[in-house]
């Protein structure tokens, strides 16, 4: 057990207990915070969604099978979890014989880069921010909308609202949304 760096994510803390204890509230905090954006990192390379959800399965099993070799002093943990998935999807395409996307081709010689990991991040921070500035009620719908792929009339059963008013809640939140992000830059 090696001794952490002063200035670690929460997520790497997480990753440690995991790593140190086999916490499991650690590790649902980690797949809780992660999952959503695997799949949309799986996803970007066109992979339909529910393949996307087992790449996910497979990473996170790989995260809590193999928490005893990562590093903190090597790697933030979302690195190190970005390098699991982008291994997994490279193992998935050529188990299907598809053409490999140029972002995924390997170079043996070539570190992970961590500043696509951290651009990643630092979306995801500013879409939360974004995401924290709207209305209450469109903000639960994009929610359910986007990051819980419900669609509009599956929404309209759940809530009990008109369709053209779920419809309405997205299209103005997104407005709102766009808005945001655009001051964010």
């Amino acid at each position: 057990m090696t001794t952490p760096p002063v200035d670690i994510s929460p997520q790497t803390t997480l990753m440690l207990a995991v790593r140190d204890q086999r916490d499991r509230e650690a590790f649902a905090s980690l797949f809780d915070f992660f999952a959503p954006r695997l799949k949309s990192f799986v996803m970007r390379y066109g992979v339909p969604s529910g393949q996307a959800e087992e790449v996910v399965q497979e990473v996170m099993l790989a995260v809590w099978s193999k928490a005893e070799q990562f590093d903190p002093h090597r790697a933030q943990v979302s690195s190190w979890v970005y390098q699991i998935a982008r291994n997994r999807q490279i193992d998935l395409l050529r188990r299907e014989n598809r053409p490999m996307p140029e972002e995924l081709r390997e170079d043996p010689d070539v570190e992970p880069d961590a500043s696509q990991v951290l651009a990643v991040d630092q979306e995801t921070e500013h879409l939360k921010r974004a995401l924290s500035a709207l209305k209450a009620d469109q903000r639960d719908i994009i929610e359910k909308a986007y990051f819980g792929e419900l669609s509009h009339q599956d929404l309209s059963d759940q809530t009990g609202l008109p369709l053209g008013t779920i419809k309405s809640r997205i299209r103005l939140g997104l407005e709102r949304l766009r808005h945001e992000l655009k001051g964010m830059r």
